[in-house]
């Protein structure tokens, strides 16, 4: 599929290219964001550089939806709809975003989310979204809750990284949900 662009009242979601290399680069010095994701640490150009030219595969290949997410021009984090499953099965996909640290707590994982998810739901028709995130990552859970995700549980070991394996938490997301925010017992 071909990179598709996506507007929010605040944000602009596009496919992040070589012009992002160095912005990328720089969130990714925060340790908060390879603490709680895949990212490599000590996260280096040639890993930036590395992200874009898969993101570019992934979307050629329908297997992943990525975007670099901007306010005002300047790169605030990545969201995207990972290991998207095939369309025709009723598929489904795993929702990832990191915000950089100075654009925490405005918002924009949450609306930058919402987009994707909204994308995933309507665009590719998609029967399921799952969010994961290891387990303790509070501001995670607490967007993906108030996306109106629904907790499922506690996953042992199920969550790798180049640090190795977590215990992570599961919860899931359907078109048919509300989406208003539920209890969740982690919260």
């Amino acid at each position: 599929m071909q990179p598709v662009v996506l507007t929010t009242e605040r944000l602009v979601l596009r496919a992040p290219t070589a012009a992002d290399v160095d912005a990328i680069t720089a969130a990714c010095q925060d340790p908060e964001i390879p603490r709680w994701t895949p990212v490599p640490s000590p996260y280096t150009r040639a890993d930036g550089e590395g992200f874009v030219s898969l993101v570019a595969q992934w979307w050629e290949s329908d297997s992943q939806a990525v975007w670099a997410v901007f306010a005002d021009g300047v790169l605030v984090g990545t969201v995207g709809l990972h290991h998207i499953t095939p369309h025709d099965a009723g598929g489904q996909a795993e929702l990832g975003y990191w915000i950089a640290a100075e654009a925490r707590g405005k918002g924009y994982t949450v609306e930058a989310a919402r987009a994707a998810i909204d994308w995933g739901f309507g665009e590719l028709g998609l029967a399921r979204i799952r969010w994961q995130a290891v387990l303790g990552n509070i501001p995670s859970a607490r967007a993906a809750r108030t996306l109106g995700f629904r907790f499922e549980g506690t996953l042992r070991q199920a969550l790798t990284s180049p640090r190795g394996r977590d215990d992570g938490w599961i919860a899931g997301l359907l078109p048919s949900d509300d989406r208003a925010p539920v209890d969740w017992p982690v919260l």
